[in-house]
């Protein structure tokens, strides 16, 4: 679109941590011509001073030859990426037989294939028909990729893959029609995996909104959110992402008297969380366990970071939210974290809030509290050949180390082989619990011989941030029990 986002890595990644995120995979997309290898280099380059939480890169192939299948190999092998985005639309989208290589190459790396998928062909001549019939407000956007021509790319990229037997990720799906492609595939045994974004779920779109110009469109059918959480109620649907690609007002407007030249992108980084609890717990449509696999667990299986991510283990890092089910907050652009100016969710009350949000063992939230570190995140790389992708039979040999009394079992199931689905008229009722239920055990016990103890740290929040002076920092309700003391 030829213009900058508004957030850079440390925008980015505060906002989540702000959120109750503590890992992203970013993307870098080269322009098409361009190197994927340098694309993945200069990503680094931005990204590690500034990140406040570990990250990672998906690489976007935006052309295809010899040499993008050689450097693919170099980025799987030496540089630890393990996800390639292809686009079937945009000026850089490849053809049906480009998909084809490039998914088969992916098979053969071990590396899972991502999609945009939306029929750019068809966008492209509804555009030419509805600038010709002077329709060229924002309203266009929508009217040009219709709820069909997301669903199309969707069921084309789920039959080349299949061709090659290769798994396919679907990302930012976006429709009803969409979620019914991947329950059919999945439902022959196909490896398909449908990402959602709180964008779909929390806003009903409105056609003449510019601000509200994502591709795919936040579509108009106010059906459309809850058959999504459906979706990911019953596994059909596997995980949440945010498509966080923010611009700012006057960025949008550049757009106002021709649609396709708005820049398409919206926030989602940071209400991620509170959108999905919102709107999927607290409704009763999703219950806990399951907003745990959508919102993390499911996601660090697919992209091979569990344990070390994705679950609270030995062994594993400390990466920690502490949820309180009962907080409420407004979501607005005047309070968010994000540069943007704007805020797609405004107004929406949240019932469930990141309390205590810990990244690498340093509390960065802290009861409600932004304590973001720049440059304290670093990057993480994901291996090839995930087994929750390329070996399912023996996937659930990879557990964490059972940490004391707590049982993981509940989680293990979350992320099914693909099989017939069926769907009931009632989805699993939890809704949020009252303050009576929650509580925090007072009993404080011995630490184990070796174990790190996160309390002793040299973090200085008072010398690190600029910050009224104080000795210490109260906290209310700690991992492991509450406390009368101080950190």
């Amino acid at each position: 679109m030829g213009t900058w986002t508004a957030d850079d890595y440390y925008q980015g990644t505060k906002a989540a941590i702000a959120g109750g995120t503590t890992f992203i995979i970013n993307f870098a997309i080269p322009e098409k011509g361009k190197s994927i290898l340098e694309a993945f280099y200069d990503a680094r380059q931005r990204a590690d001073s500034k990140v406040c939480c570990d990250y990672s890169i998906h690489v976007g192939i935006t052309q295809w030859n010899d040499r993008i299948e050689k450097e693919m190999e170099s980025l799987c092998k030496e540089h630890g990426i393990n996800s390639f985005k292809m686009f079937m639309a945009y000026s850089f989208m490849l053809n049906d037989a480009e998909l084809y290589s490039a998914f088969e190459a992916c098979r053969k790396l071990g590396a899972l294939p991502m999609v945009h998928a939306e029929n750019g062909h068809i966008i492209s001549k509804n555009s030419e028909k509805l600038l010709a019939k002077g329709i060229t407000g924002p309203e266009g956007h929508e009217l040009s990729r219709p709820e069909e021509v997301e669903a199309e790319a969707v069921n084309r990229a789920c039959v080349i893959a299949n061709q090659v037997k290769a798994p396919v990720y679907v990302d930012h799906l976006s429709s009803e029609k969409s979620g019914k492609i991947v329950d059919e595939r999945r439902s022959i045994g196909q490896i398909v995996f449908g990402a959602v974004t709180p964008s779909s779920i929390g806003v009903v779109g409105n056609p003449k909104n510019i601000n509200l110009i994502s591709s795919p469109p936040i579509y108009s059918n106010p059906e459309n959110a809850r058959r999504l959480l459906e979706y990911l109620a019953s596994d059909v649907l596997q995980l949440t992402g945010s498509d966080h690609c923010t611009f700012m007002k006057d960025q949008k407007e550049a757009g106002k008297n021709d649609f396709t030249k708005i820049p398409n992108g919206v926030n989602g980084v940071e209400d991620r969380m509170s959108v999905i609890w919102e709107k999927g717990v607290h409704t009763g449509i999703i219950d806990i366990n399951r907003f745990v696999a959508i919102t993390s667990t499911n996601a660090a299986k697919i992209f091979n970071l569990y344990p070390r991510k994705g679950c609270i283990a030995v062994g594993s890092d400390a990466d920690i939210v502490i949820w309180n089910p009962n907080k409420t907050r407004i979501i607005s652009a005047e309070t968010h974290h994000q540069a943007v100016d704007f805020n797609i969710f405004e107004g929406m009350e949240c019932h469930g809030i990141p309390e205590y949000v810990i990244v690498n063992g340093r509390v960065v939230v802290d009861d409600g509290q932004l304590r973001a570190v720049e440059g304290y995140g670093k990057f993480i790389e994901t291996p090839v050949f995930a087994p929750y992708v390329y070996d399912l039979d023996n996937a659930d040999s990879v557990k964490p180390v059972k940490n004391g009394n707590i049982d993981g079992s509940s989680m293990d199931n979350q992320l099914s082989t693909p099989k017939k689905t069926v769907h009931g008229e009632q989805s699993c009722p939890t809704p949020t619990l009252p303050e009576s239920a929650v509580s925090t055990p007072s009993c404080k016990g011995p630490r184990p011989e070796g174990q790190r103890n996160i309390q002793d740290s040299t973090f200085s929040i008072s010398e690190e941030l600029d910050l009224e002076r104080k000795s210490c920092i109260r906290v209310k309700n700690p991992p492991g029990g509450k406390s009368s003391g101080f950190w």
